[in-house]
């Protein structure tokens, strides 16, 4: 039986390949935010801060949908295994990542309602950087699982 990667009933029902798919979406939008964030500190540019902000938008909004299909794909692909190790690690710093995410596009959003440029406390950079190294951990472990980072 051959399979068709262009037949919509077998991309939408693959027991793993959404989360595989959407999840470059978060980490790209999160990684490009905070690179313009910190270069709209360092220049004082409203563009990159803009820019800064829309990427923080899209990456806590694709946060969802991520999250899900990586729960779905623990309950089809892994059949529900018990949670431990690399597996437990792996949601909870997913679940973590998510939810600092959303914190750092929370700080802008709240700064942006605010129309000041000195709103945003300068802790979010310190929370941008936990995030990423927690964002850079979660797909490395996330690479374990799928077995891309498997040795050969």
């Amino acid at each position: 039986m051959s399979i068709n990667p262009f037949d919509l009933h077998t991309v939408l029902t693959a027991k793993h390949a959404q989360h595989v798919v959407l999840i470059h979406f978060p980490i790209a939008l999160f990684t490009a935010a905070v690179a313009f964030d910190y270069l709209s500190f360092w220049t004082k540019s409203k563009s990159l801060a803009s820019a800064a902000y829309f990427n923080l938008l899209g990456a806590a909004l694709v946060s969802i949908p991520t999250v899900v299909t990586g729960v779905l794909a623990w309950r089809w692909a892994l059949e529900g295994q018990r949670l431990k190790g690399i597996l437990l690690e792996h949601l909870v710093l997913g679940w973590t990542s998510a939810i600092l995410i959303w914190i750092v596009s929370w700080m802008h959003w709240r700064a942006r309602q605010r129309a000041e440029a000195t709103a945003l406390p300068i802790l979010r950079f310190v929370v941008e950087f936990v995030g990423m190294a927690l964002v850079t951990v979660t797909g490395h472990l996330g690479g374990f699982l799928s077995g891309v980072n498997v040795p050969s």
